[in-house]
């Protein structure tokens, strides 16, 4: 799981929002403890706590105190707000200011995207993978 140049604790703040996303870790379910985590990844604690500070702070997780933290009511809808946002900024934006570069309109766009996905979709039915 470990990226080189990317800092661990952001590492283990995307770690949990995956967990969320895949419903692995469901909303009002406990999340690892810091100790946990940085066992696991044999990390420091404190680097752990920060990547969970982080997601308390965006309202992620909570603390009941004396128990530990919590995945938040909500916090799905919250992370998959954000990584759809992100995903348009890193990937949808660029997509069309080459394709105005290209002369390329809207429509011309999705029948791309159309033809492009059932391609994906018709490789991975013959080399057995499932789609979506």
């Amino acid at each position: 799981m470990i990226e080189e140049g990317k800092p661990l604790f952001l590492q283990i703040a995307e770690q949990i929002e995956d967990s969320i996303l895949d419903g692995s870790l469901e909303e009002e379910s406990q999340a690892p403890s810091t100790n946990e985590l940085a066992g696991f990844y044999r990390i420091n604690p404190a680097t752990a706590a920060k990547g969970v500070a982080m997601l308390t702070d965006e309202g992620v997780l909570y603390k009941r105190r004396g128990i530990g933290m919590f995945v938040a009511a909500g916090a799905k809808d919250l992370l998959l707000g954000e990584r759809r946002a992100a995903f348009a900024d890193r990937y949808i934006e660029p997509l069309i200011a080459e394709a105005r570069t290209l002369g390329l309109g809207s429509d011309d766009l999705v029948a791309l995207l159309h033809e492009r996905a059932t391609q994906t979709q018709q490789n991975d039915q013959t080399e057995g993978k499932t789609t979506a």
